[in-house]
């Protein structure tokens, strides 16, 4: 104890490799004057480069993902002026990998012994993934609750145009309600409710039930499919496709009209399985939309990703049909 204070222990050099070791920290020293670089064992598998005494900054940023590039080497120059510590994140590539690297040092010089600097380098490709994930899941969840309210509006519109009386149209567009929210369990299995198969044809039947204009279908949404099992993954994935095809219908396509027929139908072609969705007398298409924003972007990766297909979009006069095409082994998943 010195002035009542506790003495602090003495590191050796033993025990800080032993700290570096567990915290899986990369070492590196950068020779400000030729841009040369000095980096430990540990820092060269993690940018996936053979062991060698020196590596140029240029070789380095050979490996920086492109879109970064520009960015880290901007940032590292301004690290001689502006004092402090820094930390910069970027992607590096390893031939289809791709890694989140940390760098973190002192700016302005500080530091710096015989015109080199000392820094780190951190794998958080871990964290960044994590992240991306929380944004991902929160653009999902905004996209969805738009959805849902706008899927209200038009449950409410479709029932008032059959219901007699507002006790009808209050008791029916209940049955609708809960039957979107049963549609809602099959996007999002509950707990306890994974591993099980569904048939194709009713997968759909229950996906397309709140919005048919009775509560058996009669001929406004007429489904007609193969029958094929489906997995709790591929059937997660195909009721978002169909859950996002629907709510544009009830906006903006044949199911917005009362007028309007929705057919739901399959082929098989080869190894694929085609879900072929036929809108027909809804409000006329004048000119082919724009297909943007992140309900689009969701359900393109989720075919493309979980199901090994695509989508395919056909604006024709008489309404939009759309291609849904899957691999058959990745239906029973």
């Amino acid at each position: 104890m010195v002035a009542g204070k506790p003495i602090a222990p003495v590191w050796r050099e033993e025990h800080l490799r032993l700290a570096v070791e567990a915290a899986c920290v990369c070492l590196w020293a950068w020779h400000v004057d030729d841009d040369r670089f000095e980096m430990d064992e540990r820092a060269f598998e993690l940018w996936g480069l053979p062991w060698s005494d020196k590596v140029t900054f240029e070789e380095l940023s050979a490996h920086i993902h492109p879109a970064d590039r520009d960015r880290v080497r901007a940032a590292f120059s301004a690290t001689r002026s502006v004092a402090g510590s820094y930390e910069i994140d970027f992607r590096i590539c390893l031939g289809d990998e791709i890694r989140w690297i940390s760098a973190r040092g002192q700016g302005a010089d500080a530091g710096i012994v015989d015109r080199t600097m000392f820094g780190i380098f951190l794998d958080v490709t871990g964290r960044k993934q994590a992240e991306e994930g929380s944004e991902l899941l929160a653009g999902e969840m905004s996209h969805r609750v738009k959805n849902l309210l706008a899927i209200a509006t038009g449950l409410t519109q479709i029932t008032g145009r059959s219901a007699s009386s507002v006790a009808d149209m209050t008791g029916e567009l209940m049955e609708r309600l809960t039957a979107l929210g049963r549609a809602h369990d099959i996007i999002r299995p509950l707990p306890g409710q994974q591993g099980k198969a569904a048939l194709l044809g009713d997968l759909l039947t229950v996906l397309l039930a709140p919005y048919d204009e009775t509560s058996a279908f009669s001929g406004r949404i007429r489904v007609a499919v193969a029958r094929m099992g489906v997995g709790e993954r591929a059937a997660t994935a195909l009721a978002m496709v169909v859950h996002e095809l629907a709510t544009n219908s009830v906006k903006y396509g044949s199911l917005s009209s009362a007028e309007g027929f929705l057919d739901v139908s399959s082929k098989i072609d080869g190894d694929h399985l085609c879900v072929i969705w036929a809108e027909t007398g809804g409000p006329p298409i004048v000119e082919e939309p724009v297909l943007e924003g992140f309900g689009r972007r969701l359900i393109a990766r989720s075919v493309s990703g979980q199901l090994g297909g695509e989508l395919s979009y056909d604006w024709q006069e008489s309404g939009l049909v759309v291609t849904i095409r899957v691999r058959q082994d990745r239906l029973g998943s």
